[in-house]
């Protein structure tokens, strides 16, 4: 693998920066309220910085050139996406930003935490271990695995705002001795080699310019014997780059998600391999013949609801659903009560989930590629 150029750290200026843009909205309820309370200037400077990757970038015209400057930026793009989408995920989705397989008659909330436990079980992780959480976003399933598996989990993340806002929730739930997050490059993490008895990772790695890259990393810090588990996003095998729909889903996904480089199935098979593991598991999860597809909460099917509360979470998912958001946030926008680019943030979300859908249905994507890796002895 060539050498990937990492970006400077500057944590100081991070800091600073969240602090104009969100102020004291970490502190408050989350979601749509959240959104409202943002500092118009920086919010501006967040959605220019973030869109200049995307914008006039069509499919059609993308380049390798265009493709290699997002991961040059790999860190900023990512940063300055969850400063503006972490409040529309709360608000649409909760607290644990993943999807999962659905079973029969299961309730949403619910079955996002059996993603969550059937990880921590396919992992083998027990009482005491010192666990790390690889892009840990807000905390929902670090908060999830504690309880479940009475482990010791470190959250590590580059967005300053989620860090606050998951240190907040765990001090809420009374988990602060169990949990800690710290602000870091996962291509790039400051601990000491042979740090951590286990390592995981949920829809959080597809971030990284290079999975060799970020899986090397993750190799460096477990300790040996150590466990690597990893739900990834991956185009599958059927994804053919020459396809003009199929590099539009890909590209609709990657814009919407804050990813600057999506690879296949094959790609990050031989990364994690390649970065030293013993693969032990792996398998496609969205290929499971399950009950309800993982992306039936995007399509907004109230068919598969799994309880009455399901009904609101997906309502909010659907054309309707979103329309209404895009609509309201634009109305809000022009009488100066929430600043601007929030309604592009949105409409991005939104082309997203669309194409995450069409790539669900087509087998072309999936957000749930596991693979259970060992660090050698």
């Amino acid at each position: 693998m060539a050498p990937i150029a990492l970006e400077p750290e500057d944590h100081t200026r991070d800091a600073a920066f969240a602090k104009a843009l969100h102020g004291k909205s970490a502190e408050g309820r989350a979601g749509f309220m959240a959104m409202m309370g943002k500092d118009k200037d920086a919010q501006k400077a967040a959605v220019d910085e973030y869109f200049k990757h995307w914008d006039n970038k069509d499919s059609k015209s993308e380049t390798l050139e265009i493709r290699e400057a997002r991961k040059a930026e790999y860190a900023t793009l990512t940063r300055h996406y969850y400063n503006l989408a972490t409040d529309l995920y709360e608000y649409g989705w909760g607290a644990s930003f993943h999807f999962c397989r659905f079973a029969y008659g299961e309730s949403f909330h619910r079955a996002i935490a059996r993603h969550e436990h059937y990880l921590a079980h396919m992992m083998g992780l027990r009482d005491g271990m010192r666990v790390l959480d690889v892009g840990c976003g807000v905390g929902g399933p670090a908060r999830e695995i504690v309880k479940f598996a009475n482990v010791n989990v470190v959250g590590l993340n580059n967005n300053d705002y989620q860090i606050e806002r998951a240190t907040r929730y765990a001090a809420k739930e009374g988990l602060s001795n169990k949990l800690s997050f710290t602000k870091g490059d996962f291509m790039q993490m400051s601990f000491p080699p042979d740090s951590f008895d286990a390592v995981y990772a949920i829809e959080a790695t597809v971030h990284a310019p290079s999975l060799e890259g970020v899986y090397s990393q993750i190799y460096r810090v477990l300790k040996p014997g150590g466990v690597f588990g990893v739900y990834e996003w991956l185009m599958t095998d059927k994804y053919d780059n020459e396809n003009p729909e199929h590099r539009e889903i890909r590209l609709a996904i990657e814009q919407g998600d804050g990813i600057s480089n999506m690879v296949k199935i094959s790609e990050g098979l031989q990364a994690i391999k390649d970065a030293g593991f013993t693969l032990e598991i792996n398998e496609d999860l969205a290929d499971r013949p399950d009950a309800r597809p993982w992306y039936y909460p995007l399509a907004g099917d109230f068919r598969n609801c799994g309880s009455i509360g399901d009904v609101f979470t997906i309502a909010r998912m659907t054309k309707f659903g979103r329309g209404a958001l895009h609509y309201g946030v634009g109305l809000l926008e022009k009488v100066g009560v929430a600043p601007k680019g929030t309604q592009k943030t949105a409409e991005s979300l939104a082309r997203a989930a669309d194409a995450l859908v069409a790539g669900g249905e087509q087998k072309l994507f999936t957000p749930m590629y596991l693979m259970v890796a060992r660090k050698p002895l």
